[in-house]
């Protein structure tokens, strides 16, 4: 990874993680995505934005496996989604194979764009949802 790549994750997820995390897990709209922690066990909510369809719910990563919720879905791909306001149950997994770009363009607009212009490893990721 470039320096420059290296820099910017660093700000970014240091942004992320003390200010627009906190306060976007808060809002009762937002979709988040709540992963076990790979060492702590213990439950971790990441605001998301992504899109369900039938009985899958899709986003894309924009670290790849250097985000702490890919970490934890690789370690225990049990997670539990919130849409409009409702817990759902399922299995995460990378999708590497799927165009991450153009499944951006099928996702809500304004985290896509912020998933485009921040990130610089872009993965897919789909949750098998199994009930609510």
């Amino acid at each position: 990874m470039s320096r420059y790549h290296e820099v910017k994750f660093r700000a970014v997820t240091a942004f992320q993680r003390r200010i627009a995390n906190p306060l976007l897990r808060r809002l009762p709209v937002q979709t988040l995505l709540e992963t076990t922690g790979r060492t702590s066990g213990l439950p971790r909510r990441t605001p998301v934005g992504g899109s369900r369809v039938g009985q899958e719910f899709w986003f894309v990563s924009e670290y790849g496996e250097r985000s702490q919720y890919v970490r934890n879905i690789l370690a225990q791909p049990q997670v539990r989604v919130r849409i409009k306001g409702r817990w759902h149950t399922g299995t995460a997994h990378l999708v590497p194979q799927d165009d991450a770009r153009a499944r951006l363009r099928s996702l809500p607009r304004l985290n896509s764009a912020a998933v485009r212009a921040l990130g610089n490893d872009l993965t897919s990721v789909r949750v098998d949802l199994t009930g609510p």
